[in-house]
């Protein structure tokens, strides 16, 4: 393979493929009614992918409706352990062909390795296309309440709670003397925990949102000062979830 940077190629050495980064649906539905027609239409044309997870990736693609077997696609796996060196072979094809970039759940690139690969490709000058469609950061943020103006997405909070602790702190801070919403999430069968010690840490007149199965129809999302939110857990163990805490 031969990718080279745009500035030491010709015009006739230009990669001719795009990227084009898949929104997937973020939990069980109906394509359809997540993703527009264009987008569907798009995918259903594309033969390489690169994926988060081969088993969940053949069987969004089952739902969307691609026209060709599924055993005729090729798939790259891309995750927290793939080598930089197997990240620029998987874009070779874009050399001549479009590859879709698909995370395991919502948008790719944002909390997820995808972003490596999209670098990679403005690099090497390939075409990066952003479609339409779910993200769980961004609606649970559209419904929050909370200041949409001034946000910060953090990913995950340290594992062990002395330092997990500290870091509530760190952005219950930032978000009241800052007014900037502090956003993250967690694994979900660490939801609890992680409620646990929001609801330990921040002082009651702390707003606290959280939004779970975004989507879906156990869809939950709620907002209230820490206080109410003692009134009242919910149980959100192995359900995915989006924390958010604000002024």
């Amino acid at each position: 393979m031969n990718l080279e940077t745009p500035e030491n190629q010709s015009k006739n050495e230009i990669v001719k493929g795009k990227i084009y980064l898949i929104p997937t649906l973020l939990g069980e539905g109906k394509p359809e009614e997540m993703l527009p027609p264009y987008v569907l239409k798009i995918i259903r044309e594309m033969h390489f992918f690169i994926v988060e997870e081969i088993r969940t990736a053949r069987r969004f693609l089952s739902k969307v409706g691609i026209p060709h077997p599924i055993d005729s696609l090729t798939f790259f796996l891309l995750n927290e352990h793939t080598k930089t060196s197997d990240i620029l072979l998987y874009l070779e094809p874009a050399l001549t062909n479009n590859i879709g970039l698909m995370s395991e759940a919502g948008a790719p690139g944002v909390a997820d390795p995808g972003a490596d690969i999209v670098r990679l490709a403005h690099q090497h000058g390939i075409c990066v296309v952003p479609l339409i469609g779910p993200s769980s950061i961004l609606l649970a943020l559209m419904a929050s309440g909370l200041n949409g103006q001034n946000f910060a997405f953090n990913g995950y909070l340290p594992v062990k709670q002395p330092e997990r602790v500290a870091k509530i702190r760190f952005f219950e801070k930032r978000a009241i003397m800052e007014n900037q919403t502090q956003v993250f999430i967690e694994a979900p069968y660490r939801n609890m925990q992680l409620l646990e010690d929001l609801l330990n840490t921040c002082i009651p007149s702390t707003m606290l949102s959280v939004a779970a199965d975004i989507s879906l129809e156990t869809e939950f999302i709620k907002t209230g000062t820490i206080e109410s939110w003692k009134k009242k857990i919910p149980q959100i163990h192995k359900r995915p979830a989006i924390f958010m805490i604000g002024k």
